[in-house]
């Protein structure tokens, strides 16, 4: 029965993850479709840019939220590890590719940040480093990319270690490949020295400068 239980929560995380927020909030709220403006994701950096600070956070705690839920219930349900953390999965695919917008979507970070603190809260701290890149650098893909590599890494140490369910930090290296292989585009323009920096902000006439990915 748990088997049936826990593929269905994960395919529940995935629908419910792949809820835009960015795109309902951006019509909502300022008559943008902020698939069509900046970089064309609907995450909370180019929400940032196109919509402004107070909807960027609405739509970060939105996104953190689709990710830290379904874990939070997987486990409350005392469901397998695997379980688990194929929940964390899901919901971050679901928002990169969401069924509602042509299997478009965000970058994975704040879902997938939710759903790797929801496992394994110490990863919160990270928070602190992508404050440090993003203050030093002004690229919050930077930062990105980076707790994205840097923290699978330390979870699959301490999953040796014995301090992290080997299926917990499976999950969370999935994540962070997900959340790697959205922003390859960022990776090609931070190479080349094109990459915005961050509080640059978008006129919403602009066209995107790469798809939805």
């Amino acid at each position: 029965m748990s088997v049936f239980i826990s593929i269905g929560l994960a395919l529940a995380a995935f629908f419910f993850a792949a809820v835009p927020w960015g795109l309902v909030l951006g019509k909502w709220l300022k008559g943008v479709d902020i698939r069509t403006v900046g970089s064309g994701a609907t995450g909370t950096t180019n929400s940032l840019r196109v919509l402004g600070w107070k909807i960027a956070v609405a739509i970060f705690l939105l996104d953190f939220g689709k990710g830290v839920l379904p874990v939070v219930l997987a486990r409350w349900w005392d469901l397998p590890d695997w379980a688990v953390a194929l929940a964390a999965v899901a919901a971050t695919a679901g928002h990169c590719w969401s069924p509602y917008i042509r299997m478009k979507g965000g970058k994975g970070m704040a879902t997938g940040g939710g759903a790797s603190v929801a496992m394994f809260p110490w990863l919160a701290l990270f928070l602190l480093f992508v404050i440090a890149v993003v203050y030093l650098t002004r690229y919050v893909s930077l930062a990105s990319i980076l707790t994205a590599l840097l923290g699978p890494t330390l979870v699959v140490v301490l999953a040796f270690m014995g301090y992290v369910p080997g299926w917990w930090a499976a999950g969370i290296v999935g994540i962070g490949l997900i959340i790697v292989i959205q922003h390859r585009a960022n990776i090609r323009r931070l190479l080349n020295g094109t990459e915005n920096k961050f509080g640059q902000r978008v006129n919403v006439a602009q066209p995107p400068t790469e798809q939805s990915v």
